[in-house]
């Protein structure tokens, strides 16, 4: 066992802490990961408030890459010494979607079995709940082996560890669930770091028009820097009437919601083409209801509807490939990075995310 130094939120809505943590040697199927860089997502602002669970305290921190340390019995893939990018869904191998050739639907994914613990204080030994099954707003942490890919060493760690959670998100969304390619238009509603993932990815895979939405036009601003052709201020512009019009009346081939409102999802229903898809990537909270929509429009409508698990990734695939992409300029995962802080600005990042004055904010170790 080692001690470092990480980040916990105690209590939902309270400022989050730095404090000391305890690390188990790693054990069957287990690594210890000296983490060099980690973004500050919505996610991590979601369990701070009690947004995910009531699991406190949580060990903050998910976008993350870094060496790998130490590896328990059984484990083959990665070795110490291996650069890593973490994921939160290590596949199974076994489960019915893994049985059947669609691992990126793994139906139980896994994470370490030890539990990291609070090292100092009259809460010392408190089991940690870490964030999405990693916990790396931290010097180090403890995750199954299956979470760890390796990629290309010389690739930069504040860029690639966002493939963890964000960026991998908006990439799959366009990319995997949306089956976006060359000839295809597609609409983005939410130019948050998510939406411009996905504006990215479609600009990769071909697609002809890209429309952001947004009501921020420094958000609309970066979505044209990283591939839209074209941009809509939502807060002035009908977004459904400015998507027909910019696609000959029609409506987009695919649109992505990555809101995640009933009424974000209501304007890419009816954003669309006919057999166009939709795609929601953007994350509802439990009391959100689909919009009331008449069921004649969906069927006579045509198309899929569709979310988005992880952007459908399978990391030990995807994350090789994207970070290869961005050695060779093809993809700029630099872009996203707003900032580099340190450890314990992580609190201050959390409040220029509400402002949307950042992309992606990364913890530097």
């Amino acid at each position: 066992m080692q001690q470092v130094q990480a980040i916990v939120a105690r209590a939902k809505g309270a400022p989050v802490e730095m404090v000391t943590i305890n690390i188990p040697d790693p054990g069957p199927g287990e690594a210890v990961v000296k983490i060099q860089a980690c973004g500050v997502c919505h996610t991590d602002l979601h369990y701070r408030e009690g947004g995910i669970n009531d699991e406190f305290p949580f060990l903050l921190g998910h976008e993350a890459a870094g060496i790998v340390e130490a590896v328990g019995p059984g484990v083959t893939d990665v070795a110490p010494g291996d650069f890593v990018v973490l994921n939160w869904r290590a596949v199974c191998g076994n489960c019915r979607a893994c049985d059947r050739g669609e691992p990126w639907y793994c139906f139980a994914t896994h994470n370490a079995t030890q539990k990291m613990t609070l090292a100092d204080g009259p809460d010392a030994g408190t089991e940690l709940s870490p964030a999405l099954g990693i916990g790396a707003f931290a010097e180090k942490t403890l995750v199954a082996a299956g979470q760890c890919t390796k990629v290309d060493p010389e690739a930069r760690p504040a860029a690639v560890g966002l493939l963890g959670c964000g960026v991998m998100a908006g990439l799959g969304a366009a990319i995997n669930t949306g089956a976006v390619g060359r000839g295809k238009s597609v609409a983005v509603i939410g130019c948050g770091g998510v939406g411009v993932a996905a504006i990215a990815g479609s600009a990769l895979a071909g697609a002809h028009t890209i429309i952001a939405v947004d009501i921020d036009p420094k958000k609309l601003k970066k979505a044209k820097a990283m591939g839209a052709t074209h941009t809509v201020d939502s807060s002035a512009t009908d977004a459904v009437a400015a998507i027909q019009e910019l696609t000959g009346g029609n409506g987009a081939d695919v649109v992505i919601d990555a809101v995640g409102r009933p009424e974000t999802w209501k304007q890419a229903f009816y954003a669309r083409d006919l057999a166009g898809t939709v795609v929601l990537v953007g994350v509802p909270t439990p009391d959100m209801k689909v919009p009331d929509i008449p069921l004649i429009d969906v069927f006579g409508r045509g198309g899929s509807l569709k979310s988005s698990w992880y952007g459908d990734c399978l990391p030990s695939r995807d994350f090789p490939m994207l970070v290869d992409l961005y050695r060779q300029g093809r993809l700029d995962l630099d872009a996203f990075v707003t900032e580099e802080i340190a450890l314990g600005d992580v609190e201050a990042a959390f409040e220029k995310m509400h402002h949307g004055d950042v992309l992606r904010s990364v913890v530097v170790l």
